[in-house]
């Protein structure tokens, strides 16, 4: 009955449209009325604690280098080394896309903020160069669900506070599936693009490739720097992220100048505004988390899923079909907020490695992001295109089913994830 309570309210305030982090709050409070210990001091004690983890400080600055990177003439930078490089191919700028999705996951950890860059800039090329709009739109799309998986990533870190499992862990064992991701849209895009016809552009000289290279070299050191420090104990993942901020702040002022003085507040404030947004969700599930263990829900769901924990590989294909579904209602946040705390009891039970089912859970939200009617990464790609969501559904199912097919294959085969961890630690 409790967890009917839980998310029968949780489901219904949402229909009303009522923000999620407000929306945890309510079933919260219908929970403690259910069970009898209402206290407003226990919820205010958890919306603190919620807030109060050091190493959530790492998403501000995260934000905030996502931010000064876009300012600072790094991301049209890293299109343009990515354009000497494959431009000249048939679909080349396709490909543009993709290795800039990857490049970007490197930077920023953000999917919405890749995706409204390099939708902004290569949308409107590949438009004139003849590719479909819709195809072009689905591909940037598709694409920009990697930055949340290459590290940096944003949701890693929420996943990681919320489950105990160590961040830096979490980052490394995301870089092989977050390149099978661009790889598996590299192959796709090469078969989409058999027929048709699109402008080429000349292949560059080698003295172009290389002005190119030069000019992306300072973008393309920081996810060197990010990686080397976390690998080598360096920096913990929350000094990490103040690094990418410094370190975009001095590439954009002081190397490429294009970072002005006076864009600076603009700048953050529209970083404190999403990372309000980020927090308070993440203190409001500290609330709903607090009362799911109260009420002892992950008992519940465990004694439901009990026949199949002696078969760990059918529990992680149910789970994700599970998740896959909730990710078509639900934003990425608020279902790491909600069901990490009720998952992860169940995954140790089964001996499933937390980090190998973390990478597993962090891909299948992303998937959420481009699957409607709630998709983030749907909806800014449509404001980018200038497209409707019928329309780039029409567009993205290939990359769609690719990515899907690549998070099977990682639950059939964990030695994809976990053999190449360890050569990261």
């Amino acid at each position: 009955m409790t967890l009917g309570i839980f998310l029968g309210s949780l489901l219904a305030v949402m229909a009303l449209g009522m923000p999620i982090a407000f929306a945890l709050l309510f079933s919260g409070v219908a929970l403690m009325v259910y069970m009898d210990i209402f206290d407003s001091q226990i919820i205010a004690q958890n919306l603190i604690n919620g807030a109060d983890n050091f190493p959530l400080m790492a998403i501000p600055f995260f934000i905030l280098a996502g931010e000064l990177m876009n300012a600072g003439g790094i991301s049209k930078r890293i299109i343009a080394f990515a354009l000497a490089l494959v431009g000249h191919i048939r679909g080349g700028l396709g490909y543009v896309a993709i290795m800039g999705s990857i490049l970007f996951a490197g930077l920023s950890g953000s999917a919405v903020a890749d995706t409204a860059a390099l939708g902004a800039i290569l949308i409107p090329m590949m438009v004139k160069a003849g590719y479909d709009r819709n195809r072009s739109t689905g591909l940037i799309a598709a694409g920009g669900i990697i930055a949340p998986i290459i590290p940096p990533s944003i949701p890693m870190i929420i996943f990681g506070v919320t489950s105990g499992v160590s961040i830096t862990k979490l980052f490394m064992a995301g870089i092989v599936p977050g390149l099978m991701i661009g790889i598996g849209l590299m192959v796709t895009w090469k078969l989409v693009v058999r027929k048709g016809q699109f402008d080429v552009y000349p292949r560059k000289s080698r003295r172009e490739i290389l002005d190119a290279t030069k000019g992306a070299v300072w973008a393309l050191i920081l996810p060197v720097i990010i990686v080397g420090g976390l690998r080598g104990g360096v920096f913990t993942p929350t000094e990490a992220a103040v690094v990418a901020a410094f370190y975009a702040l001095f590439v954009g002022v002081v190397v490429y100048r294009e970072l002005k003085i006076e864009k600076l507040y603009s700048i953050l404030v529209a970083s404190a505004k999403t990372t309000s947004v980020v927090m308070f969700l993440a203190a409001a599930a500290m609330v709903s988390a607090w009362l799911i263990t109260v009420a002892n829900i992950p008992v519940l769901l465990t004694d439901m899923l009990g026949p199949l924990i002696e078969s760990p590989l059918l529990l992680l294909i149910v789970i994700n079909v599970i998740v896959l579904m909730v990710g078509t209602a639900m934003d990425l946040t608020p279902t790491i907020l909600i069901l990490t705390p009720v998952l992860m009891p169940i995954i140790i039970k089964a001996g499933i490695d937390p980090i190998y089912f973390g990478v597993l859970f962090i891909l299948n939200n992303c998937i959420g992001l481009l699957t409607p009617p709630v998709g983030t990464v749907l909806n800014v790609a449509c404001g980018v295109g200038k497209i409707g969501m019928e329309d780039i559904m029409k567009g993205i199912w290939p990359f769609l089913l690719v990515e899907i097919l690549i998070l099977f294959l990682l639950i059939l085969f964990p030695s994809l994830v976990t053999v190449p961890l360890q050569w990261f630690i």
